[in-house]
């Protein structure tokens, strides 16, 4: 690493979680809102995200833009495709 790079530090967020009465209410108002619901433990564990034990890792890269049109313009599941590419590739 060279003496100009930078150090990344994530930003910390402050948390503050609701009191009993705070939860109560906020619970009043999803029930009383037909557009919403309280999403239920097993429905929770249905919902789309990376798979428990997934052994892939977010990263960022730039693309040439021709590469990056081109694999987007194959359709839905263009990123796949470009780690399928990748993983074809002999890095020695």
């Amino acid at each position: 690493m060279s003496n100009h790079a930078k150090t990344l530090k994530p930003k910390v967020l402050k948390l503050e979680l609701p009191d009993a009465a705070e939860e109560a209410r906020i619970n009043a108002g999803i029930a009383a809102d037909p557009d919403t619901f309280e999403v239920s433990d097993a429905q929770f564990k249905k919902m789309r995200g990376r798979p428990v034990g997934s052994n892939k890792t977010l990263v960022h890269i730039r693309l040439d833009n021709e590469v990056l049109e081109k694999f987007k313009a194959t359709g839905a599941g263009w990123q796949t495709r470009i780690n399928e590419v990748l993983k074809k590739v002999n890095v020695a």
